[in-house]
């Protein structure tokens, strides 16, 4: 993708949907339910978690939302910038998930392919975090899980697709690069 047209899907998303999902959604109800807590060095005072797959909008929607938070003074988790060298993977993540309050997905086209993902929005619906799917270039009836025995064992898979349906069932934000 040229600069100028990653500029054009990005400058829309940083200026109006970031704008609206920070500050209606996500900061209102992390400011209301606020409480000190003791976390691990890498996961010190998350209140938002963001859930995404780095290759489709690390350096898109989820890092300018996490930078948006961040100015309003919202303890957001992103994995490449909460995390440092030498911290394990998955009880950062898990721990990450465990504290917030607020779980953003941004669903993308390859967000069900990762395992990471999976694990990720399963363990926020299985918490009861409030759930804000933002569909990035993506419909909710386009998330599915495939069933590939190798990849997910069946207690997984059962996880994964109550974990899906019920983001299905959730009000969400849309977001098409194409349009903004």
């Amino acid at each position: 993708m040229a600069a100028s047209s990653l500029r054009r899907a990005v400058v829309p998303f940083s200026a109006t949907a970031s704008r609206v999902l920070a500050r209606k959604s996500v900061g209102a109800f992390v400011a209301a339910t606020r409480k000190p807590t003791k976390a691990p060095e890498c996961t010190p005072g998350v209140e938002v978690f963001l859930s995404h797959r780095g290759v489709d909008t690390k350096s898109s929607v989820a890092g300018l939302l996490y930078d948006r938070l961040v100015q309003m003074n919202v303890r957001p988790f992103l994995d490449n910038r909460s995390m440092e060298p030498g911290d394990k993977l998955y009880e950062c993540i898990d721990e990450g998930i465990r504290q917030s309050k607020v779980g953003v997905v941004i669903f993308s086209r390859r967000y069900c392919d990762s395992v990471f993902c999976l694990h990720e929005l399963a363990m926020m619906v299985e918490a009861n975090k409030k759930l804000i799917p933002v569909f990035c270039d993506v419909k909710p009836s386009d998330l599915v899980v495939l069933g590939d025995p190798a990849a997910h064992s069946p207690e997984d898979l059962k996880r994964y697709n109550r974990a899906i349906a019920e983001a299905r069932r959730t009000v969400g934000l849309n977001f098409d690069s194409e349009n903004g």
